[in-house]
């Protein structure tokens, strides 16, 4: 890829970062245990601690990814290699993460592609915050992913060839 293409879309990924940033912050801003377990009742305290866990994580990624491209892209010459590292990473950390989160609050049903409903699928039945949440970011990952795969192959067969 030509440095402007890495370039454009570390700035894309900034963007997507930023939006996400946003999203989750304002989420758990105004969501704590205590109204998780107010808006279900009968939900699972510790799978709702999980679940909240699992935000966080994710939040903290996708600082850290956004931190790592506002370097990028404030530097000069821009870096082409460092880019495609540093793209390579935020698709493992933050976009992995999305769909498989470290421990499985919720999972990616690999065939929602075929019957048109969301992939997310929890392991308990969440506070309907969650889904919405959920729901809203989704397709913003979606997106992401599918613009990001191009380092997941290109970066393991560079890796090949290394050795």
């Amino acid at each position: 890829m030509s440095n402007l293409m890495v370039e454009n879309q570390t700035e894309q990924v900034s963007i997507f970062l930023e939006d996400v940033i946003s999203l989750i912050t304002n989420y758990v801003n105004y969501h704590t245990l205590p109204s998780l377990l107010e808006e279900t009742p009968t939900g699972n305290e510790q799978y709702y601690k999980g679940i909240l866990a699992s935000i966080r994580r994710l939040l903290v990624f996708c600082e850290e990814g956004l931190d790592a491209c506002f370097v990028l892209l404030n530097s000069q010459p821009f870096r082409k290699t460092a880019a495609e590292t540093v793209l390579y990473k935020i698709y493992h950390q933050v976009i992995a993460e999305f769909f498989s989160p470290k421990n499985d609050h919720w999972y990616e049903n690999s065939r929602s592609a075929y019957t048109g409903k969301n992939s997310i699928v929890f392991q308990q039945i969440p506070p309907g915050s969650i889904e919405r949440i959920m729901k809203d970011l989704e397709g913003k990952f979606q997106l992401m992913r599918e613009e990001l795969e191009y380092y997941e192959t290109d970066y393991q067969t560079k890796m090949l060839h290394k050795y």
